[in-house]
């Protein structure tokens, strides 16, 4: 515990800590719960009608499926309303944060339902809510590293001042950049870690993202194109269905 208190408590990085362990604990608890029942729907859909078995099922209220991304949008409102509200110290803080983190993994394993609108969630499409997880939990990582995009020093000279000004302008600038060459991930995590802009911005663009559209024709978009290709986009497709299991073949974008 004096690790503990020393390394996290002292530092002021234990809510962040707390935060990130409710975030990925309970994604892996709700993917294995969402692949369970989808293993059970398929079990029943193969087997003749019968009574069927107990265990984990959708919750419906009043006929309506409420998923999940409803009782992490609520938790992630009370832990906040709390932590605004009262401030808490350890260990109350702690026990927030890992609230609010358990509600944001909820609500973002759900992110390609409320973006698309539609329940997309063993479709193709929603694989874009293991993309917003992996943003989650690399934003959650990198809070850790108590790095801060905003907030100079105080007691700063005028010059110091300045200059700190001009360093998180470039960052941020950078961190645009990143957004506009498609790659989310690395501008929102840069702006946190700049090393991240500066060589997202750098590198080529996604040749679907607007700055290619704009920018990019000939042999910079063949580039593009061979760089962000069928290649890149099966090691994605990858890392996905492993963390969130794979979608439902031949079953179109609006299968659930």
């Amino acid at each position: 515990m004096g690790w503990y208190q020393r390394v996290f408590v002292g530092t002021g990085r234990a809510p962040a800590v707390w935060m990130l362990i409710g975030f990925l604990v309970t994604f892996a608890v709700t993917r294995g719960i969402t692949r369970r029942i989808r293993a059970k729907a398929a079990a029943a859909q193969a087997r003749p009608p019968g009574p069927g078995r107990g265990g984990v099922s959708d919750i419906y209220i009043g006929g309506v499926h409420v998923h999940h991304q409803v009782w992490g949008i609520l938790l992630v409102l009370t832990a906040g309303l709390l932590q605004f509200r009262y401030s808490p110290r350890s260990p109350w803080a702690e026990v927030l944060a890992a609230l609010f983190g358990a509600g944001a993994a909820l609500t973002l394993d759900e992110f390609a339902l409320w973006f698309n609108l539609d329940d997309v969630y063993w479709s193709k499409t929603g694989r874009q809510s293991i993309d917003a997880i992996l943003i989650g939990g690399a934003l959650g990582a990198v809070l850790l590293l108590q790095a801060s995009p905003v907030g100079a020093a105080s007691g700063s000279s005028r010059l110091a001042g300045w200059l700190y000004l001009v360093i998180v302008a470039t960052n941020l600038a950078a961190a645009g950049v990143c957004i506009f060459k498609g790659k989310l991930a690395a501008g929102l995590i840069g702006i946190v870690v700049p090393i991240v802009a500066i060589v997202g911005a750098l590198r080529l663009a996604k040749p679907s993202s607007v700055w290619a559209r704009r920018r990019y024709s000939g042999a910079k978009l063949a580039r593009a194109q061979r760089r962000f290709g069928p290649a890149y986009q099966s090691r994605r497709d990858r890392l996905r269905d492993l963390l969130g299991g794979r979608p439902d073949p031949a079953d179109g974008d609006h299968a659930e």
